[in-house]
C-alpha cells in the first residue's frame, strides 16, 4: 500500500476519534441539562451527507468534508448561522434559555474531553508499552552539537549527565524539548576527553536556536556509509557515487553523518569541496547544495549499536502518575511553541493537513498512532480554547463576560462576531494548507 495512503488512513482514523469524542463533550452535558441537540455530525455536511439517521430529536450523520465535525444545539448562534430560529421566542429546551453556568459547562465539554482523552492515552501507553529511555553511556558516540550550542561551550561528542541538576534519563529527542520549551539554566556534560563541565545557558536559548535554524540542537552521532544518490540531485550532478566514502568537506574531517549535516548547514560559500575515497584513491568533488541546503544522499549507519534503547515498565498505579506527568509536560511544551509561531519564521512553518499527516509513520504503528492521537487531542483542546468567535474559546469568553457583568451580548453582536470568527478560521486554514502546498512545490 502506498505510503501516503497509510499515513492518510491513520490521520483520518485519528481525527474521526477526536472529533466524535470532542462533540460528545458538548452533546452529553447538553442532554443532561435538557437542551435539544438537533444534529450530531462527524465531518461537515455541506449540501449533502454520506449518512444520516434521526433518533429522537437529533439527526446523527457523517458529512463528506473531513475538516472537523459539529453538534447543532437549539437556540445557539453558531457556525450554522440559523438566525430564523433566533428570531422566534426562546423555548425552555434551547441553549439561550439555560443559566449561564450550564451554557459554560456545555461549551467547555469538548476541550475537557480532549484533555482527559490525552491524559488517559498517555496512561494506557505507559501501562501497555512502558517507556523507552537512554542513559549517558547509551549514546555511544555522543551528541552532534549545533553551532549555537558550541558558542556556549558544548563540544562535538558531548554526553549529557544532568539538566538543571537532575540526572538525565530519557529519549534523545527529549533533550531538545528541554532546551526549546522549558527553562534550562544549566546542562552538565561529559566532554569527549572525559572532563565534566556545567554549561550555563541564557533564558532565550530556544529563540536563538530557532532563529538560527539550529534544530535539532543535539543529535546522536553515528558512523555511516552512503546507500544511494538521488537522481539529478546536487550530489548526482557532482559525480558523487554511492560506493564513495566521504573523507572531508571543506577541509573538515568527516567521521559521523552529523559532520556532513553540520558542514552543509554552516557552509558560507556557494559550493562544498568534498574529498572522497573511491577504489582506494582520493578524489575531489565540488557540490552546489540546493536552496534548502540538501545535496541528495541516502545513508545508513555502519554501527547498529550506536544507541542503546532501554525500556521501563509501569504498574497500573505507576502508569496513572506517569501518564499525568507526561500529559502535563506535553501540554506545557505545546504551549511553549506559541512563542515561536508568532514570528515571521514561525508563521512560515505552520502546516495544515499534509503536515499533520506526515507526522504519522509510513507503516502502521499502534504506539505511534495513539501517541499522535493524544498529541493532536491536546492541540485540538488548546486551539479550541483560543478566544476566537466560532471556536469554543470565543463562546466561553462571551459567557464569562455575561457572568461577570450580568449583561448578555445581543444576538446581532453574536451573529457578527460569529461571522468574523468564521472568516478568521477560514483564513488560518487556507494559510496553513497553503504553506503545505508551497513547500510541496518548491522543496
Amino acid at each position: 500500500m502506498p505510503e501516503f495512503l497509510i499515513k492518510g488512513a491513520q490521520l483520518l482514523l485519528s481525527l474521526s476519534i477526536l472529533v466524535v469524542l470532542h462533540e460528545l463533550g458538548h452533546f452529553i452535558p447538553a442532554k443532561i441539562f435538557k437542551t435539544r441537540v438537533e444534529k450530531f455530525y462527524l465531518f461537515f455536511d455541506v449540501k449533502f451527507s454520506l449518512f444520516k439517521k434521526k433518533i429522537g430529536d437529533t439527526v446523527y450523520g457523517i458529512g463528506w468534508l473531513p475538516l472537523g465535525g459539529y453538534v447543532k444545539i437549539s437556540g445557539m448562534i453558531d457556525e450554522s448561522m440559523d438566525t430564523e430560529q433566533m428570531a422566534l421566542p426562546a423555548q425552555p429546551w434551547e441553549f439561550r434559555s439555560k443559566p449561564a453556568w450550564q451554557r459554560l459547562i456545555i461549551m467547555l465539554g469538548g476541550v475537557t474531553v480532549n484533555f482527559l482523552l490525552a491524559f488517559f492515552l498517555f496512561m494506557m501507553m505507559l501501562l501497555v508499552w512502558g517507556t523507552n529511555y537512554t542513559t549517558k553511556d547509551d549514546i555511544k558516540y555522543g551528541f552532534g552539537v549545533s553551532k549555537t550550542l558550541e558558542s556556549y561551550g558544548f563540544q562535538q561528542g558531548d554526553k549529557v549527565i544532568s539538566v538543571n541538576g537532575e540526572a538525565y534519563e530519557d529519549l534523545t529527542i527529549d533533550i531538545n524539548k528541554y532546551i526549546m520549551f522549558r527553562k534550562v539554566d544549566n546542562i552538565k556534560v561529559e566532554h569527549p576527553n572525559g572532563s565534566v563541565e556545567d554549561i550555563k545557558l541564557p533564558e532565550d536559548i530556544g529563540t536563538q536556536l530557532f532563529e538560527a535554524g539550529d534544530l535539532p540542537a543535539l543529535s546522536e552521532r553515528y558512523p555511516f556509509q552512503l546507500d544511494s544518490i538521488v537522481k539529478d540531485s546536487p550530489a548526482d550532478k557532482s559525480g558523487l557515487m554511492a560506493t564513495d566514502k566521504i573523507i572531508a568537506i571543506n577541509g573538515q574531517p568527516i567521521d559521523y553523518f552529523f559532520d556532513v549535516a553540520y558542514a552543509i548547514k554552516n557552509n558560507t560559500k556557494k559550493n562544498l569541496a568534498l574529498e572522497v575515497e573511491r577504489n582506494n584513491e582520493i578524489k575531489n568533488l565540488t557540490i552546489t547544495p540546493a536552496e534548502d541546503k540538501t545535496i541528495g544522499i541516502y545513508k545508513s549507519s555502519t554501527d547498529l549499536e550506536y544507541i542503546k534503547i532501554r525500556n521501563r515498565q509501569y504498574s497500573f498505579s505507576e502508569s496513572i502518575s506517569g501518564g499525568l506527568s507526561q500529559g502535563y509536560w506535553e501540554v506545557k511544551d505545546y504551549l511553549g511553541q506559541f512563542k515561536y509561531i508568532f514570528t515571521k519564521k514561525g508563521a512560515s512553518q505552520i502546516g495544515g493537513f499534509a503536515a499533520i499527516g506526515n507526522m504519522f509513520p509510513a507503516t502502521w504503528n499502534w504506539h505511534a498512532f495513539w501517541y499522535l492521537t493524544a498529541f493532536l487531542s491536546i492541540m485540538l483542546g488548546v486551539l479550541n480554547l483560543l478566544p476566537i468567535p466560532a471556536l469554543d474559546g470565543g463562546h466561553v469568553a462571551f459567557l464569562l463576560y455575561e457572568m461577570v457583568s450580568g449583561r448578555k451580548p445581543g444576538d446581532k453582536f453574536m451573529e457578527y462576531a460569529q461571522m468574523v470568527g468564521f472568516f478568521i478560521l477560514i483564513g488560518l486554514v487556507l494559510f496553513a494548507n497553503g504553506n503545505d502546498i508551497f513547500k510541496a512545490i518548491f522543496n
